[in-house]
């Protein structure tokens, strides 16, 4: 029989931690020490397994555990596509879907107690119907269709785990455990700052009341949008521990991967226009951009679903994100430099060279600030994310210093995670034209670029 309890207990999760790590520490260690005697060729191919094999014990780890365990690897997952190697990267990717899509679950008496003590009221008398068999299972939650039984309409109904609280604050003690596993894939990772970030925007999602906010603001600023749909939330039955919000119908992630190319295009511009059009235009957006959290309804329109990785930022803050942009699309490497070194991005602006840093942002972001049509693979997200933050990166040395700034930490995955799933979609664009309606305030150039326009300037 199956475990299904949430471990709380900081040493118990901390044990597993520590075994992974401390396994993989020796491994590796002797994997350089028997590379002294290896070819070049030979000891480059055995740490590069060291290193696949880390990153599977970090999705193995964690993905046994309920709470910011799990959800901590569910955002280091996407972090590493591009620090697999090709050869392994259809066996990887299927672990990494597992996790993702295929979360542990609790028994439905366990989660029926805690709908029930929150909403104050036995099941039978607020829902009509109710399906006790649960249609998405998430790093600290299920999902479940059930039926008003004041209205009729259907809704799902998202429970946290019981005792995930206290999972997720004893993951939160042990969280730079939970780094240093990653550390040994991406050496140059910022600990503490990437900590800190990660603890904050974690903790907020243990509170669906605060997610049920963030959905009623992302779902009041698109409604009627000609594209996007975001459920409304059910504001009288959501609770800290239980979100009702309105039940969506649609084809998930892999049927969209088999529709035309013309299709896949259209839903690719959906995609970036709601991830990149959220942040830029509108400074507020879902931290969490994975497939799980997409659906195309029967009239074309795309849900998106998941608002708990929520992320807000000033005014300030998105403007120097725009002024970085422009001056790479300029190839202005002296006022790039400039900006990031008054941002605190570059400790020691004397040690970086501008064209060097220029180099290293472009490789990037060049697909959406060079003025050209760009087809998206996993290939080239793969290219991106190792020359943006892997050892092999042949920036790495130059720019391994410089410092994570933690408030745009969610941008610069929420950018990595959209491209991650453009690219899985194998989706073209002139990404460049579109982008440009936020980043300088042209006039779109697409249909759908001319629809929202029509919808903006109408709100």
């Amino acid at each position: 029989m199956a475990d299904d309890s949430v471990p709380t207990g900081r040493l118990s999760r901390l044990s597993k931690i520590a075994g992974a790590a401390a396994s993989q520490a020796v491994k590796q260690t002797g994997t350089r020490a028997a590379n002294v005697a290896r070819s070049d060729e030979k000891g480059a191919a055995a740490m590069e397994r060291r290193q696949i094999e880390t990153a599977e014990q970090i999705v193995n780890v964690l993905g046994g555990m309920k709470g910011a365990a799990m959800k901590v690897g569910q955002v280091l997952s996407f972090m590493d596509l591009g620090l697999v190697p090709e050869e392994y990267r259809e066996e990887f990717q299927a672990k990494l879907a597992k996790l993702r899509d295929s979360a542990p679950t609790v028994s439905f008496e366990q989660m029926k107690a805690v709908i029930e003590a929150d909403l104050e009221a036995p099941i039978a008398k607020v829902f009509s119907e109710f399906d006790e068999e649960a249609i998405a299972a998430a790093s600290i939650g299920q999902v479940y269709r059930a039926r008003l039984a004041s209205d009729g309409r259907e809704v799902a109904v998202k429970v946290q785990y019981p005792g995930i609280n206290d999972a997720v604050r004893a993951d939160m003690k042990n969280l730079g455990m939970l780094l240093r596993l990653a550390k040994r894939i991406t050496p140059q990772l910022d600990v503490k700052a990437v900590g800190d970030e990660i603890r904050e925007r974690v903790v907020e999602e243990l509170d669906y009341e605060l997610e049920a906010s963030n959905q009623r603001t992302i779902a009041r600023r698109y409604r009627g949008h000609p594209f996007i749909v975001i459920p409304e939330v059910i504001t009288s039955l959501s609770r800290e521990r239980v979100i009702v919000s309105e039940f969506v119908v649609g084809d998930g992630f892999e049927a969209l991967q088999k529709e035309s190319e013309a299709e896949r295009d259209r839903i690719g511009e959906i995609v970036f226009r709601f991830y990149y059009g959220s942040m830029f235009r509108h400074r507020s957006f879902s931290g969490d951009p994975h497939p799980g959290n997409m659906l195309r309804l029967a009239d074309g329109k795309i849900a998106f679903l998941d608002f708990g990785l929520f992320k807000t930022v000033s005014t300030e803050i998105r403007d120097r994100e725009l002024a970085c942009q422009r001056a790479v699309v300029e190839d202005d490497a002296v006022e790039l430099h400039r900006l990031l070194t008054e941002f605190g991005f570059i400790p020691d602006p004397d040690k970086l060279d501008p064209d060097v840093l220029m180099a290293y942002v472009k490789d990037g972001i060049f697909w959406y600030t060079e003025d050209r049509e760009i087809k998206l693979t996993p290939e080239l997200v793969s290219k991106v994310a190792i020359e943006t933050s892997d050892p092999r990166s042949k920036h790495f040395r130059a720019m391994r210093h410089q410092e994570i700034v933690p408030e745009h930490l969610f941008g610069r995955r929420l950018e990595l995670l959209t491209l991650a799933v453009l690219g899985q979609l194998e989706v073209k664009a002139n990404w460049h034209r579109i982008a440009r309606e936020w980043i300088y305030g042209d006039e779109p150039i697409t249909e759908l670029g001319a629809a929202e326009a029509e919808y903006l300037a109408a709100a």
